[in-house]
């Protein structure tokens, strides 16, 4: 199995690898991330991220803590800035208050996990007030099946299907979600009919924030996307698309077929609908007998610390009966790799080949990532076989880069092509021989990024010498309304349309949709529309969730007992200068931010008798931490905060960590299912070869 943190260009890369291997041994951490919400936009639309056309928008519309935080790029903050200044209107909802939020022309702080509420409000003042698109909901939601499988009392028109909707949203008032969140009524109004006004330049994003943190909270996606939709704001200049439309995947060469073999211990059967792997059970499941792993692969993956249930994860890492062998690929110490058998090092961007595409607005282009160092030399007159060896030439190690470690592992599994895995890890150009890593991507550029081989020509280079030289290539720009385009010619001929859901096929394989007599490709849903109404849901038992709803939280406030003094434990959010713990080598960031205080409100301070800077003990089904409070209107009243990432620890002075924001500990074991761990000392100064490690000035290093 290999267990992946964060997937970029490896995501394809490895499902080559793996699928040339035979198995079904892809794993993410997906499910601990942004599932929830990636499940809601799928459901709309059969992909499952958003890609909000910011720069052009009149209305943004944020559930995020920060500038679009939790995405994995950041060139939207910019391009939400100037869209503010050219006039747009900028709404944050978010239980705490940030520097965005401080900005926005509307901040809305509803209780967690009631958001659903708040946005079908707003659908409700749409919809009542008849500001939406209905054009665009005609042409382009799959209402007419929404209207057979739900309501067979009415015909199945466009008049009936408002009705409809003005029935299903009618108990969602402004005053029902102000009683829900907390937030007021009249401000849900003023912003739902500003969202009218924006129409088709409405711009909306959720990565985790409530998504992430609630029963239900795929619901919250549904629901943001719901308002898209009613003002016809899906991919339109100013409004939202999705994501694939904005992002450029090349084909790898020589692609093998998927494996015949289902891992039980990636997709349990227990979880029909999960969207991405079920990766937070994986030590439960195998503790319980359902399989081990004879290898295991962790990649930017670090769930000793990052899952919740950490210890879990330790028990199963030292048990051979369950991991017989544990390979942690990795750039940087951490919790994770000091209990693998083999940490091998990997390079960081700069150190390796690897391809970048990202949906920062309203176009197509990738961008080629090279190992500095390999090139530097490689200029210089020096040659390598792998990048490895010239890191070791430079002074750095035996620095790999995955996807050369893939190719030798390949190899090395498969000598003589016997097992059939070799053929895929040979050299397109030099039939027999082992494959490189130039000609990985001399492949893609040639044959799977359009229009990139004539712009090389036109200045006399290859399509990898341009890459090289440029290191970015813009496949296409200007990408709105993907879903207007007509399918490929050769599709259409004698294709036939079903009279009822008109659905356009050829050979079995649904290729467009007619709508008023055109052809159009539509959404990769079973409708090809965007999908108001899920039959996949109704079909797998969730009839009641077959539409845009609200699910109440775990986390209702009608669910605690103030008496008790329960509150709501809010860590879903994480400060704008550090990135999980991938910036626990950052030592400038570390510097900024080193301590994540517990944010209470005022009114609860008072109650608890605390002020800031004194201690608290929080404790939840699963454990307990203790943190230093800080008081601040910036939290709403029952709830506290505490921000993620920080609370770095290694179990060694010198090694097993870097010590820009780690602690020292002691962990033991005392007995079955109990672990003790304790406080040696924060961070402190040391010498080393950077100066600055003697400047050291800070000890805290947070809680976890």
């Amino acid at each position: 199995m290999y267990h992946l943190g964060r997937p970029g260009h490896e995501l394809v890369y490895l499902q080559r690898v793996f699928h040339a291997w035979g198995i079904d041994g892809h794993n993410s951490h997906t499910n601990v991330c942004s599932a929830s919400a990636r499940a809601g936009y799928a459901f709309w639309h059969g992909m499952d991220r958003p890609s909000p056309d910011h720069a052009n928008a009149r209305f943004i519309l944020l559930l995020s803590s920060h500038l679009e935080t939790g995405h994995y790029f950041n060139p939207h903050a910019q391009r939400i800035i100037e869209a503010k200044q050219r006039g747009a209107k900028v709404a944050v909802i978010d239980s705490r208050l940030s520097n965005t939020a401080s900005m926005a022309d509307y901040w809305l702080a509803p209780w967690p996990g009631s958001e659903a509420a708040v946005l079908l409000a707003m659908a409700h003042v749409l919809i009542r007030e008849r500001r939406y698109d209905r054009e665009f909901v005609r042409r382009w939601t799959n209402w007419e099946e929404y209207l057979r499988e739900e309501r067979p009392d009415l015909p199945v028109t466009f008049d009936a299907f408002h009705q409809a909707i003005d029935e299903l949203y009618a108990s969602y008032t402004p005053q029902f979600a102000a009683r829900e969140s907390g937030v007021d009524g009249e401000t849900i109004v003023r912003i739902a009919r500003a969202i009218g006004e924006a129409g088709s330049a409405l711009a909306t994003h959720i990565w985790r924030n409530t998504a992430a943190g609630n029963l239900g909270g795929w619901q919250v996606a549904r629901a943001l996307e719901w308002l898209v939709v009613l003002v016809g704001a899906v991919g339109t200049p100013g409004g939202t698309a999705p994501s694939a439309w904005n992002k450029a995947v090349p084909a790898p060469p020589m692609m093998p077929p998927p494996g015949k073999i289902w891992s039980e211990l990636l997709m349990p059967k227990e979880y029909p609908l999960a969207f991405f792997e079920m990766s937070f059970l994986l030590p439960h499941m195998i503790r319980e007998g359902r399989g081990k792993l004879a290898m295991y692969f962790t990649r930017v993956y670090n769930p000793v610390w990052t899952n919740p249930d950490g210890l879990s994860w330790i028990e199963m890492l030292t048990d051979e009966a369950k991991v017989e062998r544990h390979a942690c690929l990795t750039p940087v110490w951490s919790e994770t790799a000091w209990f693998a058998d083999y940490v091998l090092p990997m390079g960081h961007a700069s150190e390796r080949h690897d391809l970048m595409s990202q949906e920062t607005h309203a176009a197509r282009w990738i961008g080629f990532r090279q190992p500095v160092l390999r090139v530097a030399l490689e200029k210089r007159g020096r040659t390598f076989d792998l990048t490895w060896q010239a890191h070791e030439a430079a002074g750095l190690g035996q620095v790999w880069e995955e996807d050369e470690f893939w190719i030798e592992l390949s190899w090395r599994i498969d000598p003589d092509g016997a097992l059939g895995i070799r053929k895929y890890f040979e050299s397109p150009y030099r039939p027999g021989e082992k494959l490189r890593i130039e000609e990985v991507y001399r492949w893609m550029f040639e044959h799977s990024v359009p229009g990139l081989p004539q712009a090389a020509e036109r200045e006399g280079l290859t399509p990898l010498a341009y890459m090289r030289k440029y290191g970015a290539f813009l496949v296409e720009d200007n990408v709105y309304r993907t879903h207007e385009q007509a399918p490929p010619a050769k599709d259409l001929e004698s294709a036939t349309v079903d009279p009822t859901t008109k659905l356009i096929s050829k050979g079995g394989a649904v290729v467009g949709v007619e709508i008023d007599g055109q052809a159009y490709a539509g959404f990769p849903t079973p409708s090809r529309k965007l999908e108001f109404f899920s039959k996949t849901l109704k079909d797998w038992k969730w009839p009641e969730q077959s539409t845009p709803g609200y699910i109440k939280s775990h986390v209702h406030w009608s669910n605690l007992d103030r008496g008790k003094g329960e509150m709501v434990l809010l860590p879903t959010f994480r400060l704008p200068t550090l990135i999980h713990t991938r910036s626990g080598n950052a030592k400038w960031l570390y510097e900024i931010s080193h301590t994540n205080p517990l944010w209470i409100h005022p009114d609860d301070a008072g109650r608890l008798g605390v002020a800031t800077g004194d201690l608290l003990k929080v404790a939840t089904a699963i454990g307990f931490f203790v943190d230093k409070v800080w008081v601040t209107e910036a939290i709403r009243p029952g709830i506290v905060a505490c921000s993620h990432h920080l609370g770095r620890w290694r179990l060694s002075e010198s090694i097993g960590g870097e010590r820009w924001s780690t602690s020292l500990v002691d962990l033991t074991k005392l007995g079955p299912g109990q672990w003790r761990m304790r406080h040696v000392h924060g961070i402190r100064p040391w010498k080393s070869d950077d100066p600055d490690s003697e400047r050291v000035w800070w000890e805290d290093a947070g809680v976890h």
